[in-house]
């Protein structure tokens, strides 16, 4: 009679080899698995990142409009797919539903204001049908204050239940949203951070306006503010971490500008797969007042796209007239985003 110890111990070896036998081939069949997942998500992830490079070229020598500097188009990155520009011209309505006087968006009932919208997009359809027109409105999220507030940083933030608004308004006409912020004491990367819930919502998108950034404690309105490099640089990583995170399409980022100091050591600002970055003529005036502003820091400091900003009462007094689609067609660059106030 065997030892039923060593008995015991074989049946116990056998019982173990077996199961060494059945995970090894679990483990083989999982790592077999994962290989092949791998090899998938990479086929998929080249599928996903490529884009018609000679047509995006195509496109960006059209909106350079013949441009023989070297100055435009600018040479970035290809954009990630989906990319908004510039394939897109972006017509928005700018404002704040707490104020009839900083914009359009705000001024006039909702549906007034998407009437008139939309009037202003068939205008530029008819302009140029070369180029897809899509509504956007623009709300200023962050507005900056006279008054310093509790935190001393002379900027109020909207609830949110207005953006929520904003956004509901947006829905039912397929428009993008872009949220203002005007930073006054506090940083870009501190209001931006704020606001990624909606970023992450693939219509929304960002502005930033160095009018009211006052890095030295002046109150807001009392002088033109400022940003650098690294404070633009600071909302497109955030919102590089937005796309990644939550594998949108490319953000769009208008930066408001309409003099030399807005904006300093402009050729440090990213160009990034995901994000598209708009210097954005904000100045109001007569058009040849607009059109050197123009000229000067958006033309001749090139970061990407570029934008130009109309005044419904600013550019139409004094004998002045607002400019019309056919007429901006003609500026070097054109350009893609063009917002109403």
């Amino acid at each position: 009679m065997k030892n039923p110890i060593i008995a015991l111990y074989s049946l116990s070896v056998l019982t173990l080899l077996s199961s060494c036998n059945q995970n090894k081939n679990s483990d083989d069949k999982t790592i077999e698995k994962q290989a092949t997942e791998r090899a998938a998500d990479s086929i998929i992830k080249k599928a996903v990142a490529t884009i018609d490079t000679l047509d995006y070229t195509k496109r960006m020598l059209a909106i350079s409009n013949n441009d023989t500097t070297g100055k435009w188009p600018v040479k970035t990155p290809y954009p990630l797919p989906g990319a908004l520009l510039p394939y897109n011209r972006i017509i928005a309505f700018y404002g704040n539903l707490y104020s009839k006087r900083m914009g359009i968006l705000g001024q006039i009932p909702r549906e007034q204001m998407i009437t008139q919208l939309q009037a202003e997009v068939a205008k530029w359809a008819a302009a140029d049908p070369s180029v897809k027109t899509i509504l956007a409105l623009h709300y200023i999220a962050v507005t900056a204050q006279g008054a310093p507030g509790k935190d001393n940083m002379h900027r109020m933030r909207m609830p949110f239940k207005q953006i929520d608004t904003v956004i509901s308004w947006a829905k039912p006409i397929d428009a993008l949203v872009f949220l203002d912020i005007q930073v006054a004491h506090s940083t870009v990367k501190t209001e931006v951070e704020l606001l990624e819930q909606y970023l992450a919502m693939p219509n929304v998108h960002l502005g930033i306006d160095p009018e009211f950034s006052l890095k030295n404690g002046e109150i807001p309105g009392s002088k033109i503010g400022t940003f650098t490099a690294d404070d633009i640089n600071d909302a497109i990583d955030i919102l590089v971490k937005v796309v990644q995170k939550n594998k949108l399409t490319p953000k769009v980022l208008v930066v408001h500008r309409f003099t030399q100091g807005m904006v300093t050591n402009y050729k440090n600002i990213k160009k990034v797969p995901e994000v598209q970055v708009v210097m954005d003529m904000d100045g109001f005036g007569s058009k040849v007042l607009k059109k050197s502003t123009y000229l000067r820091y958006i033309y001749r400091e090139p970061v990407q796209f570029t934008g130009f900003k109309l005044f419904y009462k600013n550019d139409n007094w004094n004998n002045w007239t607002m400019y019309t689609p056919e007429e901006l067609l003609q500026f070097t660059p054109k350009p893609l985003y063009i917002q109403y106030q």
